[in-house]
């Protein structure tokens, strides 16, 4: 059935045929997304909605951690522990379902959203 619905067919062909660096775009793309649906929800007193998204939000920093090559350098570590601190609160806000510990973090996450972003576009100009 999920292979029968148009979009559901495009947006696996493109998952598929994505490179490392798509890939890791999408993800954060996801991570932005999928935090603001979960605050939403929370709003609306959607307590499963909330809870799946956030959830999912987790699960892709939690790839993002898995799949870190920390022997480029130091630099990863902090990252890592960047993903790892979003991971917590978000189970925090999970937990509370509290808007506020959402509101606090999302910029953090919109900044890691940004910053692979920008480094995409760097390294297609050097390229």
């Amino acid at each position: 059935m999920y292979a029968t619905n148009p979009y559901n067919t495009y947006k696996q062909n493109s998952v598929q045929m994505a490179s490392k660096e798509q890939l890791l775009l999408m993800l954060v793309d996801g991570a932005v997304k999928y935090t603001k649906v979960a605050r939403l929800a929370i709003i609306q007193k959607d307590i499963p909605r909330a809870h799946k998204e956030l959830i999912r939000v987790q699960d892709i920093f939690t790839e993002l951690m898995i799949t870190m090559d920390k022997s480029v350098g130091s630099y990863m570590q902090d990252i890592y522990d960047v993903y790892d601190f979003i991971k917590k609160e978000l189970s925090r806000a999970n937990i509370k379902k509290d808007v506020e510990i959402i509101d606090n973090v999302l910029p953090v996450i919109e900044e890691i959203r940004d910053m692979w972003h920008e480094v995409a576009k760097k390294a297609k100009q050097t390229r």
